[in-house]
C-alpha cells in the first residue's frame, strides 16, 4: 500500500484538472451520457432478472 501512496499523490491534482478541462463537463452534455449509461446497466439487469426466472422455471418442471 505504501509503494502507491506517492503515486495517488502525484495523480490526485490530475484528476481534478480533468473535470474542468473536458468539453462534456462545460456543456452539460456529460449528464446525457450517465444517463445513457445507465439506462443501458438497468436494461441489462433487468433482462437477466427475466432470464433467470424463465431458467429457475425451466429447472424446476423437470
Amino acid at each position: 500500500m505504501r509503494k502507491f501512496l506517492p503515486l495517488l499523490a502525484m495523480c490526485l491534482p490530475l484528476m481534478g484538472s480533468a473535470q474542468n478541462d473536458n468539453p462534456m463537463y462545460s456543456n452539460g452534455k456529460i449528464y446525457v451520457v450517465v444517463v445513457v449509461i445507465a439506462i443501458i446497466f438497468v436494461g441489462l439487469a433487468l433482462y437477466l432478472v427475466q432470464l433467470d426466472r424463465k431458467i429457475t422455471k425451466l429447472e424446476n418442471e423437470k
